[in-house]
């Protein structure tokens, strides 16, 4: 199945406890290269979320952001260090006999003290988060797949179409070239007569003359292979094959460096016309071929 590389797709997922949030996009690259965006509490997690992408996209730059939100009411607990608080209070004791100071420190007071009273986080359930975080990716690759799917579609649409037009320069280039043999042989001839006047012509001299310039012309194989590679490509279109990006790439590779040849033995205007608007339609090709995965 064809597939563009570009595509968008966002998925939330919620157990009751937590709330993650995937948004994924991609464009166009020639390996696949993977930047992901999510709290350090989930970091742990990077090595299988790359994993679970890689089952479903082999090309392009492929950003994900993910946000988590811990909704549950024991996200954090107060803990006491008592036997910090001691400590501070007998310090405080031996401060008040060496000073001969009132001691006037109230619980409010030191509870304030450093580490007499921390927030701390409870520990992370790895297993449970990991099976909400999975879904919550597995939503946002198989929207971000459908809109690679959808534009693959209409890249394949296009480029075929683009590959009809081809198909019919190339006819035309094939059908022209026995015309332009034809017409200078006729100019040829003329010409001849014109400077010979009465003379006998010498029509072996003038077939040597036309096979010369037909041979320095001659695009047959040229329009052979042309007239292959078109093909071919669309072939590998309408397969089912997947990754066909590479291979397209390099089928139209082909088709220009075919297509530079007969418009350099060209010496014909139309034809020339017809290899410029060739080249042109082969670009255009490769750009919308940059795009597919």
């Amino acid at each position: 199945m064809i597939k563009s590389m570009t595509g968008f797709g966002r998925c939330e997922f919620a157990d009751g406890e937590r709330k993650f949030t995937v948004e994924m996009k991609g464009v166009n690259h020639r390996y696949l290269d993977v930047n992901i965006r999510m709290p350090k509490k989930l970091n742990f997690f990077e090595t299988s979320i790359r994993s679970l992408l890689k089952q479903s996209v082999s090309r392009g730059k492929v950003d994900i952001f993910i946000t988590y939100e811990d909704l549950s009411e024991g996200q954090a607990v107060l803990k006491y260090n008592a036997s910090m608080a001691k400590e501070y209070m007998e310090r405080l004791r031996e401060m008040e006999e060496q000073f001969g100071l009132d001691n006037d420190v109230r619980v409010s007071t030191l509870s304030r003290y450093p580490e007499v009273l921390t927030m701390e986080e409870q520990a992370l359930d790895e297993e449970e988060i990991w099976n909400c975080l999975k879904k919550a990716i597995e939503g946002a690759i198989a929207q971000f797949v459908e809109t690679r799917t959808l534009e693959g579609e209409n890249l394949r649409r296009d480029i075929i179409d683009k590959l009809d037009g081809m198909m019919e320069l190339v006819d035309f280039i094939e059908v022209r070239s026995p015309q332009i043999i034809a017409e200078y042989r006729e100019k040829l001839e003329e010409k001849v007569k014109e400077l010979l006047q009465d003379t006998q012509i010498d029509d072996s001299r003038i077939a040597a003359e036309v096979v010369v310039f037909a041979d320095k012309i001659c695009t047959d194989e040229e329009v052979v292979r042309l007239k292959s590679h078109i093909s071919h490509m669309k072939d590998v279109l309408l397969s089912d094959e997947a990754g066909i990006g590479r291979k397209l790439d390099f089928i139209a590779q082909e088709m220009n460096r075919e297509a530079n040849t007969i418009l350099s033995k060209a010496n014909d205007l139309e034809v020339s016309n017809r290899g410029i608007d060739l080249k042109t339609e082969i670009e255009k090709v490769r750009e919308q071929i940059q795009n597919i995965e």
